[in-house]
């Protein structure tokens, strides 16, 4: 099983080592975003630290979206996810490999770029460590309820939109709390209760989103 999951992240990455502009096109659309909103909303200080920590997570939330569609499209039009599904071992293991691959390949640049992009919303050194648990804690949010939303929308003429649909009210908790534990360290009241909320549902996702995408991913294909 163990190495069943293995291959699939050790697939997925070598893929996209072989077609970087895939996965650089949601970097460099989460880099403009964040940009832009200096330039939108002024340079005073003040403002731009009040606004960072939902700016950033939005252009996340955002910046996941564009990733998600192919994360099972190309496997399934080429024969390889049925394959994959016929495997002996069970489905939620494929699942959790590819959420797993999608991470390390969106998420991960993430952490490295978000404390570059929080200097110009003139944050502390502290917020930005804050920032980036979050991101660290949430990430891996984003990319489980994507594979659900991913695997529902499979083969779905239309999908990229029904996909958007039907994933970001499920993103709503994790920027809440994500957002709000950047808020909370601005505001003096520390981010432990929202940090600990982002973990429990982290952890709410981890159980529950590989088995429902493996379940509806057998529908999909069959």
């Amino acid at each position: 099983m163990w190495r069943f999951l293995i291959t699939v992240i050790r697939r997925d990455l070598l893929l996209a080592a072989r077609r970087k502009g895939d996965w650089l096109t949601s970097q460099f659309f989460f880099v403009m975003v964040v940009s832009l909103f200096p330039l939108g909303i002024g340079a005073d200080p003040e403002q731009l630290r009040r606004v960072a920590g939902g700016v950033l997570w939005v252009a996340a939330l955002l910046a996941s979206l564009l990733s998600l569609q192919r994360l099972y499209a190309d496997d399934h039009r080429d024969g390889s996810l049925e394959q994959m599904l016929l495997s002996p071992q069970p489905a939620l293991i494929l699942a959790l490999g590819k959420a797993t691959a999608h991470w390390l390949i969106f998420g991960l640049p993430l952490l490295v770029i978000a404390p570059l992009l929080g200097l110009q919303f003139a944050l502390p050194p502290d917020v930005i460590g804050t920032l980036v648990i979050s991101l660290a804690i949430g990430t891996p949010i984003l990319s489980l309820l994507g594979g659900v939303g991913a695997a529902l929308t499979l083969g779905l003429r239309g999908g990229g939109t029904l996909l958007t649909l039907l994933i970001l009210p499920l993103y709503v908790p994790a920027l809440i709390f994500g957002a709000g534990a950047v808020d909370g360290i601005l505001a003096g009241m520390g981010a432990e209760a929202q940090l600990s909320l982002l973990g429990a549902f982290m952890g709410l996702c981890l159980l529950l989103a590989p088995w429902v995408t493996g379940a509806a991913l057998r529908v999909s294909v069959d």
